[in-house]
């Protein structure tokens, strides 16, 4: 694909706000981390954009680059063992039941307790990516990304569950 700063506005434009979504969905709401996530993203796609094969879609390459930058940002956190973990813990609540900013905080709290592989698949479901694409993304067969956003949809229903009693 050609390196032009047209091609590459074109590309930034229609996925900057898909690959925001899932930095903020991987670092738990944390709006800096994300922007910096997907600065980081997108200076990658810059710089390999004149490698791009063209054997996938754009927006399905874009998303890997986000998915693996996501990833390595975790790896150096946990090599550097300042993971700490999350203080989001719902608070009892004097109501009975939870806004839906309370649902969706306490949601992301529970995505953000999966592994970052979990995490990268419902993340990518979250967004509506279909589950063929999720497949390409992460380097799996499309059964093996049925099976696990199964596994995972049930995980965070215990989790929010769980965290309603």
């Amino acid at each position: 694909m050609e390196k032009s700063p047209t091609v590459f506005q074109s590309i930034y434009t229609s996925n900057y706000p898909k690959v925001m979504r899932l930095c903020l969905g991987h670092v738990n709401g944390d709006e800096a981390m994300a922007q910096e996530l997907a600065q980081e993203t997108f200076i990658k796609v810059w710089e390999n954009l004149s490698s791009f094969r063209e054997e996938a879609q754009v927006a399905t390459w874009v998303y890997r680059i986000t998915v693996n930058t996501c990833l390595l940002h975790f790896r150096r956190k946990k090599r550097e063992n300042t993971v700490e973990l999350s203080q989001q813990l719902a608070q009892p609540e004097a109501e009975d039941h939870l806004t839906k900013q309370d649902q969706i905080t306490q949601l992301y709290a529970c995505i953000d307790t999966l592994r970052s592989e979990q995490k990268s698949i419902i993340l990518l479901e979250l967004e509506g990516i279909p589950q063929k694409e999720i497949a390409e993304v992460m380097g799996l067969t499309h059964e093996a990304v049925r099976v696990r956003i199964h596994r995972i949809k049930n995980a965070l229903t215990n989790c929010v569950q769980h965290e309603n009693i």
